[in-house]
């Protein structure tokens, strides 16, 4: 008998019928003599719906309220899928994260897991029911209720697969698998049998709206097996692995378009050692994300950085760094939330040259001027003007053929 933990995305369960199909689908994988952990998400746009009502009461709430309040999405969710279960004859018991075992550090909002007890998961599979487990959230040693972030129900579900020893992990979403772009961008995208964790971290961390970054982190450092599959269709999904000799023969895997960053320039920096390092310090301090950095030394005795952070955390970056510049002597700080990230990923791309020349070509030619670059052994990155960001996406992915029937 195999323990598998599986996992539904929000579209899944998004209303009563969606989760009575799931209930079914569950059933189907115990009754094929499996032990099963369901990881579920908020109903449909619950989550958003719940952020929106937040902002209505006040635009700029504690992050402990907001996690209060978006750790109920979840518990909606495994109540009702339970009750499913029990409709169609079988035994089911609902745990949110905390009742589970789930332990964080106390970072609301994107809180990390640092420890999982699931003592009661495994009494409860042993008393043969199909354990649902809330996705998402933790708490903290102290009790405090913690959300792990946008996504952070892919990290539950492999996470928990971990600390159960499962056979394997498999994420349910409204698509067919994990494919060579967003097909809502690139309708010529098509799906990859197998990937490995490196090239889907990059490709999650980049934009790719696949799954979670630190879930993949987490499979890969326990070599915990994924797989992406479709919640409404009997399909063969994508695997997401090790590194294998056949993925290496193909250079390019994905692109990935990222439409959530904003950009910040400090100009006039002092040019001495220390300064920058203080700069970046106040934004880690703050717990903001920097993702692409970039300096200019000028002519004159200071230099230019500039730097991408998320959008939703834009107002938070630049009051600390309007901060710190005033202390350091920063000459101008300018933001701009017009850029698009197109980033091209593969670990074929180590043992392979010529991939940075051809994408600069295939932009250069569409005349997409290139703001930022930044690389790494199997990917490259470049940032443009937000409104060419779809169209550098679909141009670099016909060059480097990933499309059907390629």
């Amino acid at each position: 008998m195999s323990l598998i933990v599986q996992k539904y995305g929000g579209s899944s369960v998004a209303n009563a019928e969606k989760i009575l199909r799931v209930a079914q689908r569950v059933i189907k994988r115990k009754k094929a003599g499996n032990k099963v952990v369901v990881v579920v998400s908020a109903m449909g746009d619950m989550t958003d719906d719940l952020i929106d009502l937040s902002k209505q009461i006040n635009p700029d709430p504690q992050e402990r309220e907001m996690d209060m309040l978006l750790a109920t999405g979840e518990q909606v969710s495994i109540a009702l899928l339970a009750m499913a279960i029990h409709k169609l004859g079988h035994e089911a018991v609902s745990f949110t994260g905390p009742q589970v075992g789930i332990i964080t550090d106390a970072f609301h909002s994107k809180a990390r897991i640092q420890n999982i007890s699931p003592d009661r998961i495994k009494k409860a599979l042993v008393q043969g029911k199909i354990v649902i487990v809330a996705g998402f959230q933790g708490q903290t040693p102290a009790g405090e209720i913690t959300t792990l972030g946008r996504g952070g129900s892919d990290l539950t579900a492999v996470a928990l697969a971990v600390a159960l020893k499962a056979k394997h992990c498999e994420i349910y979403t409204d698509v067919d698998g994990i494919y060579t772009a967003d097909p809502r961008v690139i309708p010529d995208a098509k799906k990859m049998d197998q990937v490995t964790y490196d090239e889907i971290l990059e490709l999650a961390s980049l934009g790719a709206k696949v799954m979670h970054s630190r879930s993949i982190e987490v499979g890969k450092k326990f070599n915990m097996p994924i797989w992406v599959c479709n919640s409404h269709k009997e399909v063969k999904g994508t695997l997401i692995t090790k590194e294998n000799k056949a993925m290496e023969e193909v250079v390019v895997s994905g692109v990935a378009l990222a439409e959530d960053e904003a950009k910040i320039t400090l100009f006039r920096v002092q040019d001495r050692p220390g300064v920058a390092a203080k700069i970046f310090q106040t934004l880690a301090d703050a717990n903001v994300n920097v993702d692409m950095i970039i300096q200019n030394k000028t002519k004159t005795n200071s230099t230019d950085i500039s730097f991408t952070v998320f959008k939703n955390e834009l107002q938070k970056a630049l009051k600390v760094v309007n901060s710190s510049a005033k202390k350091l002597g920063v000459g101008e700080v300018v933001s701009d939330q017009n850029i698009a990230k197109v980033s091209v990923v593969g670990i074929g791309m180590r043992s392979h040259s010529g991939i940075a020349s051809k994408m600069f070509s295939v932009l250069a030619k569409n005349k997409i001027n290139i703001d930022m670059i930044s690389t790494s052994e199997i990917k490259i990155s470049v940032v443009v003007a937000g409104d060419k960001g779809k169209l550098a996406a679909q141009v670099i992915h016909k060059a480097f053929g990933l499309g059907k029937g390629k």
